[in-house]
């Protein structure tokens, strides 16, 4: 099995975009702890998570798509802030938010499916 570089650079775009996107959560979340704000460590915390996910969502585009990347990036981070709320905040869940969600999912897949 032969491996070139153009092979392992997508591969890399790939995952700067899943980074992105874990930086994503990571922000929407802290955004929550930092009560409008009045906060100030989880207000740090969320600008230095904010930063990171729009960096490696930079490094992510450049050989991406930019709707691709940019859709991946928000629907993957929507799906994550959706499970950490109920498990963080007890935010409510049924089936039909699970299904919605589960669409956000299948989208994802498919882009990364079409886009190579």
């Amino acid at each position: 099995m032969n491996i070139s570089i153009k092979d392992l650079s997508l591969k890399m775009e790939w995952i700067y975009l899943f980074i992105a996107a874990t930086f994503e959560i990571g922000w929407a979340v802290s955004l929550k702890y930092t009560e409008g704000f009045s906060k100030l460590y989880p207000t740090i915390v969320m600008v230095i998570f904010m930063v990171l996910s729009f960096y490696f969502l930079s490094q992510a585009v450049k050989n991406l798509p930019i709707g691709t990347g940019y859709a991946v990036w928000t629907g993957t981070a929507v799906i994550g802030t959706a499970i950490l709320g109920v498990f963080l905040f007890n935010e409510p869940y049924n089936i039909g938010r699970v299904l919605c969600i589960m669409l956000i999912a299948t989208g994802i897949v498919g882009l990364k499916f079409i886009s190579g």
